[in-house]
């Protein structure tokens, strides 16, 4: 498989900028509400545990058959970043697979960001030859569940840790 590092991708309303270890300040307070991983678990993060993260999504996964892409998400009407996206690519039965996540801040959700952002990912990555697309949630989140309907996802019957597989349906 191809290496095919994070691109910058541009939305109607946002960019989405590869993830540098700089950005963990500003991270650190965009993603600083606990409530955000009321289905993840944790605790917010530091702006430093952040910027050693980074460091080492920046250094890409230590499997040569798997692709870390890590994205900020830039908001730019207020010049500002409201989350991230990712993608974790690898081989799979059609070529190229992918697993993506995504998470905005608490006070820029309920505006279409996390869509808006996810949709932008899913065109990026079938762009780049990427056939299956799936993501992990948890059965109540409700608003993840919107966000990976809107980004063409479906829910299977499969399952893992706790969290239903979603997969982009056929023809999306």
């Amino acid at each position: 498989m191809r290496d095919l590092g994070p691109a910058t991708i541009h939305t109607d309303r946002l960019i989405l900028v590869p993830l540098r270890p700089e950005h963990a300040e500003e991270m650190a307070t965009v993603l600083s509400d606990p409530g955000l991983h009321t289905f993840t678990g944790g605790a917010p993060d530091t702006a430093e545990a952040l910027r050693a993260r980074y460091e080492r999504w920046a250094a890409g996964s230590p499997d040569p058959a798997v692709t870390w892409c890590n994205w900020v998400i830039r908001l730019r009407g207020a010049d500002r970043l409201t989350g991230t996206v990712q993608a974790t690519i690898s081989a799979d039965d059609r070529g190229a697979g992918a697993e993506i996540a995504w998470v905005v801040g608490t006070p820029w959700q309920r505006r279409g960001i996390a869509t808006e952002a996810a949709r932008g990912l899913v065109t990026w990555l079938r762009q780049q030859g990427v056939h299956t697309v799936v993501a992990h949630l948890h059965p109540d989140h409700a608003a993840s569940a919107a966000v990976a309907a809107a980004a063409g996802l479906a829910p299977t019957e499969e399952w893992q840790d706790g969290e239903r597989r979603w997969r982009l349906a056929p023809g999306s």
